[in-house]
This record gives structure tokens, sequence and C-alpha cells, in this order.
């Protein structure tokens, strides 16, 4: 079944048509990467997806309901959970108040909590430790982790790799394989290996328009059909 549905989508900044027609498609189980150069439109289509830039024209649905113009907290207690590039963790919280305030129901913290620590071991070890003296890595993990337990039907995530040092990004892309086990997602991923490893397909983005799309399994890293719309 299909969770997400974007459908012929036109998103302007003021006068700046952004997105130009975007299509695209997220079904239950699935991980689907958005790749593009930097400035081509991923963000913005999440921003789109979330009502957080409500589209001119065209439609947003999950679960089969168009949720344009939408309050993006109505967006969000749908199911739809958003990791920002900038993770967004509460610095002075230890990272289990992070995951407790992320629970929707209160009465299910336990259980939360336990979702958490089961995906990611090195969290339940550093449950008393502030959020802001976690490693980059870390607290991608606990962005991650958050987006979990807020019983999330679907995750866009936003450039989950960047600023990471590379083996602190081979921790996050094992944290990543972990939630995909969990929710849906929509994952936006310039490290092409990394995105073609935990996706089943692929959109790529070019001046805000999809330009190919495909099963992962079909290319891969080095293949010219995705270089030439991701190399600068």
């Amino acid at each position: 079944m299909t969770v997400l549905e974007v459908e012929d989508v036109h998103t302007y900044y003021g006068e700046s048509h952004i997105l130009e027609g975007v299509s695209l498609e997220v079904d239950d189980g699935e991980v689907v990467a958005l790749m593009g150069r930097n400035g081509v439109g991923k963000t913005t289509t999440i921003r789109t997806i979330l009502q957080l830039t409500p589209p001119l024209n065209g439609a947003v649905r999950f679960r089969g309901t168009d949720i344009v113009d939408e309050e993006t907290h109505e967006v969000a207690r749908r199911g739809i959970g958003w990791i920002p590039e900038d993770r967004r963790v509460f610095a002075q919280l230890t990272v289990e108040e992070n995951l407790r305030v992320a629970v929707p129901n209160q009465d299910e913290i336990a259980a939360g909590l336990e979702l958490a620590y089961d995906a990611f071991p090195i969290l339940e070890e550093r449950r008393e430790q502030r959020a802001e003296t976690l490693s980059g890595g870390q607290q991608q993990m606990l962005a991650l982790a958050r987006g979990l337990v807020g019983e999330n039907e679907l995750l866009l995530v936003d450039e989950p790799s960047e600023g990471l040092a590379p083996q602190i990004v081979a921790t996050v892309a094992e944290s990543l394989a972990d939630a995909a086990t969990q929710t849906s997602m929509l994952l936006v991923e310039q490290n092409l290996p990394l995105a073609l490893d935990l996706a089943d397909r692929f959109y790529v983005l070019d001046n805000g328009s999809v330009v190919d799309d495909g099963e992962t399994d079909d290319v891969s890293a080095d293949s010219d059909r995705l270089r030439r719309y991701l190399s600068a």
C-alpha cells in the first residue's frame, strides 16, 4: 500500500519556482532515496510534504488523504516524522529525556524506550548523558530514535551523513538500516553508495524536476546514469 504520494507539486519561495511538477511515491516498508546536487529541491520536497512550504499546485497524499494546507503539527500527528539535517536534539536534556518527550502517549514511555534502546544500544549506555556531549554520530542515532518512538509511519530523513567522519557514517548507516525495519522512509542523501545500499528505489532531482527513477538494484555507485546528475 502507498504511504506517501506526491503528485505534480509546484512549490515556490516568493517568485522563485523551486519544484516544477515533482511526483514520487513511498510504499509501506520501503526506503526511497531522493538524490541530486545541492540546490535542486530535495529539502524543499521534504518541506512541501510537511507543509512548511506548501505547494501552489499539486497534491501530497498520506495514506490516500490530501494533506496540502494542513498545519505542520497536524501532518506530524498523522504519523510523519522529520529528521532534519541539523538533527535538532535538545542539547541540555539527557538522552533519555530527549526520548521521553518524543513519545506521544505518555503511557507508552517504557515501550518507547525499549524500542529505542533495542535499535541503538549505545544510547542506553549513555541514557544519562546530555545530548550536547554526544558525538555527531551518536546525536544522529538519537535523532533517529526520536523518530522511531514518535510512532511515525513515515520518516523523512534529510542528509543524515552530512558533515560526519567516514567511520561515523558507517555507524549511522547501520542505524538507518535498523530504523528502516520499523518504518517507511524517504531518505535525502548525497552519499551515493550509502543511499543505494539503504534504499529500495530512488528518484533523482535536477532543477526542481524528477529526471530519473528506478530500482536501486538496477544501478551502481559508479553508474554514469546517476553520476551525471550528482557530480558537481
